[in-house]
């Protein structure tokens, strides 16, 4: 089961997601690093999203500063990696 590092940016998601699909581009195409737990593969880190988040919805993103985007839009994920000086 993998868990968030401090240092490390954290995408919970699933290949059928088309949300998560979005968010996995755009962080390709952005050029960000980042650890993907795919929940397909690993079913007990659906577990571990949801108590980030609270919530069962995907993807769940959980930034180097420990915090996190449920679902978020291009702009919200775009608006925190400024915010973090990673883009």
């Amino acid at each position: 089961m993998t868990t968030p590092t401090d240092s490390t940016l954290t995408m919970f998601g699933a290949e059928w997601c088309r949300d998560c699909r979005r968010t996995k581009a755009q962080l390709d195409g952005l050029g960000i690093a980042y650890t993907y737990v795919d929940l397909d593969a690993d079913p007990a880190a659906a577990e571990v999203a949801r108590e980030i988040s609270g919530r069962t919805n995907i993807p769940v993103v959980v930034y180097p500063d420990a915090t996190h985007h449920v679902e978020p839009s291009n702009d919200d994920v775009a608006a925190k990696l400024r915010e973090l000086a990673l883009i």
